[in-house]
């Protein structure tokens, strides 16, 4: 369901900018919006890791340990153990 909501966004999308949708391989507008989203997650990791820094409540080691399990857990969407 997610995929065709995706697929559905990504082909308004390249309506409104003019292009030919009908033209292209639909997979690469699968992987193009998976890319995005990938890169909105990891940026959202980022913001959460300089949030860490900023308060000052934990040693920046840990601060990267928040990073890395939200890029790990969150972006991938596994979970822990």
């Amino acid at each position: 369901m997610a995929r065709l909501i995706l697929a559905a966004i990504v082909f308004h999308a390249c309506v409104f900018l003019g292009l030919q949708p009908a033209a292209a391989d639909p997979a690469s507008y699968t992987l193009a919006a998976a890319q995005t989203v990938k890169q909105k997650c990891v940026n959202t990791c980022r913001e959460r890791y300089r949030d860490c820094r900023r308060l000052k409540q934990l040693p920046s080691f840990e601060c990267r340990g928040v990073y890395q399990d939200c890029t790990r857990y969150t972006c991938t969407g596994l979970g822990p153990g």
